[in-house]
């Protein structure tokens, strides 16, 4: 069925009756939007405001400032779209928008000041900003722990890149969106989503019809030929009448908000991409805090480390530790030291093995039942344990905490896109141990590590280590 155009009749309601897939770890069912989700946003906001203004009262004993701080920070909430659909989905996207809020709040009780120079509006003002907009961070954040906002989706796109991006939003668990179907350009490829649990709805042609079908809250579309200027101008016209959000994938993907500026030029809007920073000086941060936690974390495993040593001698004979030639930082080969997970004369035996390797296409080499791995070794694995001697490699500078896992020396195996992880040093955990581990195919690891060297940031390093811990005792993908 070809996609409506904007003068066609719009159907009264959409239809909302067909199941949407949900995927593994998806919280909820169905989309919160509409229904009492804004007025019980205002009902909490104005609560964390009156709240505010019940503490000043309490602190100064004055009622004129109080009285006004409910109504004002309402309208600042308002100013900075803090009410705007979809912004209640992301965290990070709301606390920027109430701070702000409350910048704006402060710049008003200072221009009062400046001009009548009432130091209590100030002093007040100041007192009521702070308390209500931490009690509104707080506030929200409760309503989505209790009310998980999911974002219904309708992916329009090629085949290959709308299984890229379920893939995505099954890997980031709790991100707030929903599949309800997919429109390809190329729908004899279907397959390739179907595979991922995801019902085909028709060609890009058919988006009018499935948005009545499915009734998305918002449609992605993917970068293709097929969709151009013109095509996307006639569809977010209709779009706008039944009331669904279009959204427009970039071309590059995994790219932090951080790394995106926008540029208008003759009118367009442009997409400005930064380089990644990796220069030396920006690490510095980043090496000290990796040397100095692994030398404490070297102090406190160590009765841990020595009795994982006297396991291993005990279990099978051969070297307590497994030595071996990787890569690092700059392409510079260095020995990696684990504990020995495997029988002696493992290596000579990948041969005889190559048919059960799960890892064809790359560098890596894995066996989900390995017939070389020890009694000990397995719980080792289990658990990354066997990881453990890199910690000395981290407090020698060679390795980081975080980073991308260490591979083959065989620098001639390197294509030209795995040089790419050689610019940062290689780490104990990254982005690829906290999502699937040795269940991701190569490309899959590979892809994550190089989002990690594109976006690296200190922030992404403390939101990896606070995930290792739960992925590592799951022991999900560890084998």
């Amino acid at each position: 069925m070809p996609m409506t155009t904007i003068h066609e009749r719009r159907r009264p309601t959409r239809k909302r009756h067909l199941p949407s897939v949900r995927f593994a770890g998806g919280e909820a069912q169905g989309s919160r939007r509409g229904g009492t989700a804004l007025p019980g946003l205002l009902a909490a906001d104005a609560t964390a405001a009156a709240a505010a203004s019940l503490i000043t009262v309490l602190l100064y004993g004055r009622w004129i400032v109080p009285l006004a701080v409910p109504a004002v920070w309402i309208m600042c909430l308002g100013v900075q779209q803090a009410y705007e659909r979809g912004c209640r989905r992301t965290g990070a996207e709301e606390r920027g928008r109430v701070l702000r809020a409350a910048g704006l709040a402060v710049g008003g009780a200072v221009a009062i000041w400046w001009f009548t120079s009432f130091d209590e509006v100030l002093r007040e003002g100041l007192c009521a900003v702070v308390v209500a907009a931490a009690l509104t961070i707080a506030f929200r954040r409760a309503r989505r722990r209790r009310h998980r906002y999911v974002q219904r989706i309708l992916v329009v796109g090629p085949a290959r890149s709308s299984a890229e991006l379920i893939s995505k939003i099954r890997r980031a668990n709790g991100c707030g969106l929903l599949l309800v179907g997919a429109c390809l350009t190329d729908p004899a490829h279907a397959g390739e989503v179907t595979a991922r649990g995801v019902p085909v709805l028709g060609g890009a042609g058919d988006t009018g019809h499935a948005v009545h079908q499915s009734g998305p809250d918002a449609v992605v579309v993917l970068p293709c030929p097929e969709l151009d200027a013109g095509r996307l101008r006639e569809l977010s016209w209709q779009l706008q009448g039944e009331g669904v959000e279009l959204m427009l994938a970039p071309v590059l993907g995994d790219v932090a908000a951080a790394r995106i500026g926008v540029q208008m030029a003759a009118g367009m809007p442009l997409l400005r991409l930064r380089a990644p920073d990796l220069s030396s000086l920006t690490r510095i941060p980043k090496t000290v805090a990796d040397r100095l936690l692994a030398v404490l974390a070297l102090l406190i495993l160590s009765p841990l480390m020595l009795f994982i040593a006297l396991v291993v001698r005990l279990d099978s004979p051969g070297p307590i530790l497994f030595r071996q030639r990787r890569l690092g930082y700059g392409g510079r080969a260095f020995t990696v030291l684990k504990f020995r997970s495997m029988h002696q004369g493992a290596e000579k035996r990948k041969a005889e093995l190559a048919h059960l390797n799960q890892n064809h296409e790359g560098l890596l080499f894995k066996i989900a039942d390995d017939p070389r791995v020890t009694r000990s070794g397995s719980f080792l694995r289990r658990y990354s344990l066997d990881e453990l001697p890199q910690l000395f490699h981290v407090a020698a500078g060679k390795m980081s905490l975080v980073g991308p896992r260490p591979l083959s020396a065989q620098a001639s195996a390197y294509t030209e896109e795995m040089k790419r992880r050689l610019l940062v040093k290689p780490g104990l955990t990254g982005l690829w141990q906290i999502s699937g581990r040795s269940d991701l195919s190569w490309q899959e690891s590979l892809h994550l590590d190089l989002s990690y060297v594109e976006n690296w940031s200190l922030g992404l390093d403390l939101k990896i280590l606070l995930r290792t811990a739960s992925v590592v005792v799951r022991g999900t993908g560890a084998y």
